[in-house]
C-alpha cells in the first residue's frame, strides 16, 4: 500500500440516486473519512456518489486513490486530481486492487456494480481470501432487501451462518466508520 493511515474501500453508485440523502451521505462519508486522518480508495468516477465521496475527501484533505478500467475512463469521466490513480485493464483487476489497496471496505448505496462489489467482497470473506471488515452504511434500510437475500440463502442452505455474520448494516457514515474503527483497532 502506497498510505500509512487506514485506507477505506467505498463502493458506490456512479449515479446520485433519488433523493438528496443519498449525495448528502456520499459527502458526509467522504469527510468523515478524511477526519478521522484516513484515505479513500475507491473506483476512480467523479459522476454520481463516487465523485461525490471523492470530492469531500479529497477536500478535507484525505488521500484518494482511484482504480478504473481503461474502457470506462471516458464513460465515468475519471476523476483527474486524485493523489493516485491506476488505470486497469478488466474490471476484476480493478476490483482485485482496490481490495487490496484496502483496509476495510465500507459500501454506500449503488447499483449493480456496488452489489457486484460487495458479493464478491462477502464471497471472498467466506473463501477466506480476505478477513477485511466490511460495513454497509443502510441509509434509510437501503439495503435491508439485500440483508433478506441473504437471510434467504441461509434459511435455504445455500450459506452458513457466517454469511450473516458478515453482513453489518450501520445507519449513518459516522456509526459505519466507528465499526469499522473497531474493526481495525484504530
Amino acid at each position: 500500500m502506497l498510505h500509512q493511515c487506514p485506507m477505506i474501500c467505498v463502493y458506490c453508485g456512479s449515479r446520485p440516486g433519488h433523493g438528496p440523502d443519498f449525495m448528502a451521505s456520499a459527502e458526509e462519508t467522504g469527510r468523515a473519512i478524511a477526519a478521522r486522518g484516513w484515505g479513500l480508495v475507491y473506483g476512480a468516477g467523479d459522476n454520481g456518489l463516487m465523485g461525490a465521496v471523492a470530492r469531500a475527501a479529497l477536500t478535507a484533505g484525505a488521500p484518494v486513490m482511484g482504480f478504473i478500467p481503461r474502457r470506462l475512463v471516458a464513460m465515468e469521466v475519471a476523476k483527474r486530481d486524485l493523489t493516485a490513480t491506476v488505470i486497469t485493464e478488466t474490471m476484476h483487476e480493478r476490483k482485485k486492487l482496490m481490495l487490496e489497496n484496502a483496509d476495510a471496505v465500507l459500501a454506500l448505496p449503488g447499483g449493480a456494480g456496488t452489489l457486484d462489489e460487495l458479493v464478491e467482497m462477502l464471497t471472498w470473506r467466506q473463501l477466506g481470501i480476505t478477513d477485511k471488515p466490511v460495513v454497509l452504511l443502510d441509509l434509510d434500510g437501503y439495503w435491508r432487501p439485500f440483508e433478506a437475500l441473504i437471510r434467504h440463502f441461509t434459511e435455504q442452505g445455500f450459506a452458513g451462518p457466517s454469511l450473516q455474520g458478515d453482513l453489518v448494516l450501520e445507519p449513518t457514515p459516522d456509526a459505519a466508520l466507528d465499526r469499522l474503527a473497531r474493526a481495525l483497532g484504530v
